[in-house]
């Protein structure tokens, strides 16, 4: 695995528009609309990338037959040399070759791992995990239908500006996913509910091309159970609606609250695919 400069990520994009899942992330690394890191094969010709988001996701596509490529794979992804301070989520293209590989990798680097008994074992940190991706596809008549009966309209329901990206806590938000606040009103957007002056729920483009908005969603844990994080995702939804934008959602299977808010807002299941959780280093 080499270091692409940033002056070549574009070379990625040719293969990453065949890949058939959602990609959005990895898109957003590739022409550079926020900072990340992108590896492959050859620097020059490259047949075979791995993209990592700052937020901590990652997606390997392209050429799985390179042997040289897939032994630094397993040092990366094992992380041997201790250089990942924070665990990581990859997934691969499901029409590679890419999961069989993993999986061998997952196996052999999982059995180095001694643990005290099962349970102990599968939480070791130094494990790779294995859970599972859901892409989902939007129905918007179901849509329009569960909006009728869920929406909240006697929320305090307001865009989202720089308050609320500077001051909304919790692990999907929107500064992790842009550069800043100025390029977030620039090319983002975003919708919060507020309890006084703290934003209690906010639903906000993770990441934004000119066809398609990604939907993140994060509510406080005092507020969760409201309705609030439906009616901010359908006002952001109603948006993508008004700009001719397709909106997406991808959430892990255990995640199970996205899972069924996503549905409960007129999402359906589309495609599953292997989530490995990568470990971090420890201490």
């Amino acid at each position: 695995m080499l270091t692409l400069e940033s002056k070549d990520y574009c070379k990625g994009l040719s293969l990453l528009d065949q890949v058939k899942i959602n990609t959005l992330f990895a898109r957003a690394v590739l022409e550079e609309c926020v900072p990340g890191q992108v590896y492959a094969d050859d620097p020059d010709t490259p047949r075979t990338f791995y993209v990592v988001h700052p937020y901590g996701m990652s997606l390997l596509f392209g050429d799985a037959g390179n042997e040289e490529f897939n032994r630094s794979l397993y040092d990366y992804i094992t992380n041997k040399a201790g250089i990942r301070n924070h665990p990581e989520w990859l997934q691969g293209d499901p029409s590679g070759a890419w999961s069989p590989l993993i999986d061998s990798m997952l196996a052999a680097h999982n059995s180095t791992v001694i643990g005290n008994g099962d349970e102990a074992e599968a939480e070791d940190p130094r494990r790779i995990q294995k859970n599972t991706r859901v892409n989902f596809s939007f129905d918007r008549e179901a849509y329009l239908d569960a909006k009728k009966q869920f929406f909240r309209r006697d929320a305090a329901l307001v865009r989202t500006g720089k308050e609320q990206f500077r001051a909304q806590a919790g692990s999907v938000v929107p500064r992790f996913f842009w550069r800043d606040e100025e390029h977030f009103l620039a090319d983002g957007v975003g919708y919060s509910i507020l309890e006084g002056e703290e934003a209690a729920s906010t639903a906000f483009a993770s990441c934004r091309t000119e066809h398609q908005l990604e939907i993140g969603i994060e509510t406080a844990g005092a507020y969760r159970g409201k309705g609030y994080a439906f009616t901010v995702s359908s006002a952001l939804i109603d948006y993508c609606l008004e700009h001719d934008l397709e909106p997406v959602w991808a959430c892990r299977l255990e995640n199970q609250g996205s899972y069924q808010l996503a549905q409960k807002l007129g999402f359906q299941p589309s495609l599953t695919l292997p989530y490995y959780r990568l470990p971090g280093s420890i201490g």
